[in-house]
Parts: C-alpha cells; structure tokens; sequence
C-alpha cells in the first residue's frame, strides 16, 4: 500500500470511471485524481509541474494513466483536407499529444527504478498510420500518431534506466462519452461501452502488460494495433 496511482483527466467520463475504480478495488494507498477543475491544465506546463511536486510529497506513483483527449469541441473532424485550418490543428496537438508528453516529464521522474510503474495514455486507432483505410480526421488522427510515438520514445529511453517500467497507449474502443456522443450512429450496443466497463477492460489490459510490451498501442481487448 506503499503506493500512488495518478489520473488525468479525472473530470472525464474515462478518466473519471478509471479514478473511482482504482479506489474502489484499494491497491493504492493513494489516487491522484487530477483534472482542471483540482488545478491541472495540460496546455499550462506550470500546473502540471505544481501537481508533480504535490504527488513527489506522498507515496512513489506506480501508475499514471492519462485519460484526456479532444475530438470536436468547436472543430468537428475534418472530412476533406480542404477543411484543413491551422487553429483547428494545433489545438488537438496541444491536448493530444502535447500535454501527455509534458505529463510524462514531470510524473516519470518519480517512478522507482527497481519496481514495475506503468504510464498509460489514451490513444485511438485512428492514430495508427498502419490500420488507416478510410483518411479524414486529420487533426485527431495526427495528434494521436505523434502521441504514439512519444509513447514509443519514452518506452525506449526509460528501458534504460527504469527496466521494470511499461510506457503504453490504449484504445478504448467506442465509449458512451461526449467525446464520441455524436460518432455513436451504426455502433451496435454490445460496441458502446460505458465508461465504467471501458476502465475495467483498460485495467486488465494493463495488468497483463510486460516490459517488452513496452512502446506499443493495445485495445480494449488487450490486441496490439499497428502501428
């Protein structure tokens, strides 16, 4: 129990139902659930570096899950390059892969060396350059790509320091959120997750993670998505 598990974006439907179930089943002795309205804004470096140094004042964090993302909100997904704008762009970089990147430079210090950590992102398939069949999204699919290869960089670089650490993204699959509340048309009900059920799959499937899994993208169900 001499353990922390950290949430970002514990305000969120995902990330919310993550921070309740990492409490409820008491491998921590504590749960750090942050999000804006606790003072944590991923696009002010300086409120995640205040969190860091409130979190390094407890027990060491084991698990850091970062459950935020941007689809819509003000943009919809671009369906032609035509639609293309550079604000539209760069906001989904700044949330996307941005702040989890400058998430992992201020939580990753604060992992042991010597016992298993893992650092855990909320990715998509539609980030994977190798499962792209159908375009669009431009923005949402670009920013999750870069995220993944953040992801890919930490797990490399921290495999020499932290060998015990695992540096993931995870698809979700499709959640009953407002992320995707206007993407949920065709999805058949046993393909429309809660919330709830979303963090206990994303769970398991990080559970059952090894080092050398280290560096990649897994699903809901636990398969690996192409990069």
């Amino acid at each position: 129990m001499d353990e922390a598990a950290v949430v970002i974006g514990a305000s969120g439907g995902i990330g919310g139902a993550m921070a309740q179930r990492l409490q409820a089943i008491g491998r921590y002795a504590v749960v750090h659930a942050l999000s804006r309205s606790t003072g944590l804004d991923l696009e002010d470096e300086g409120s995640i570096a205040a969190a860091a140094a409130r979190i390094a004042a407890g027990p060491v964090p084991t698990l850091v899950f970062v459950g935020t993302g941007v689809l819509h909100h003000g943009h919809e997904p671009e369906r032609s390059y035509r639609t293309l704008t550079p604000e539209h762009l760069m906001r989904d970089y700044r949330v996307n892969a941005v702040g989890p990147a400058l998430v992992a430079k201020h939580l990753l210090p604060l992992f042991a060396r010597n016992r298993r950590g893992v650092f855990a992102a909320l990715s998509a398939r539609v980030g994977s350059i190798g499962d792209n069949r159908l375009g669009g999204w431009h923005s949402y699919r670009a920013s999750k790509a870069a995220l993944n290869m953040i992801l890919r960089n930490l797990a490399i670089e921290l495999a020499r320091t932290h060998r015990s650490t695992v540096v993931c993204g995870l698809h979700p699959g499709t959640v009953d959120t407002g992320l995707s509340a206007p993407f949920q048309k065709g999805v058949s009900a046993e393909r429309l997750f809660t919330a709830d059920h979303s963090a206990e799959r994303l769970l398991a499937v990080i559970d059952g993670l090894a080092p050398a899994d280290s560096g990649g993208v897994f699903a809901w169900d636990g398969a690996r998505i192409p990069e």
